[in-house]
């Protein structure tokens, strides 16, 4: 929720970490969000909850990867 929410509003998210265990917005606001970038129409919690899983797996990759740490973030300014 934390990486889509400031990705819909064009936050920029270079230097964006997630936090866990921190509450952002409501539960309905989650759901809103999470609907909106699902790209499935009427989904189930099945495909909900996959969604979320692998959002969560990709992002924590590229929260780990050096090509997306601020130390080369000069060099790849707009990927």
């Amino acid at each position: 929720y934390q990486y889509l929410r400031r990705y819909k509003n064009k936050e920029d998210l270079d230097h964006f970490l997630f936090t866990p265990k921190t509450t952002e917005g409501t539960e309905k606001e989650w759901l809103e969000i999470l609907l909106e970038f699902c790209c499935c129409r009427n989904p189930s919690w099945t495909e909900l909850s996959n969604f979320t899983h692998f959002l969560n797996f990709q992002l924590s990759k590229c929260e780990k990867s050096v090509f997306c740490s601020p130390a080369v973030g000069d060099d790849f300014q707009g990927f």
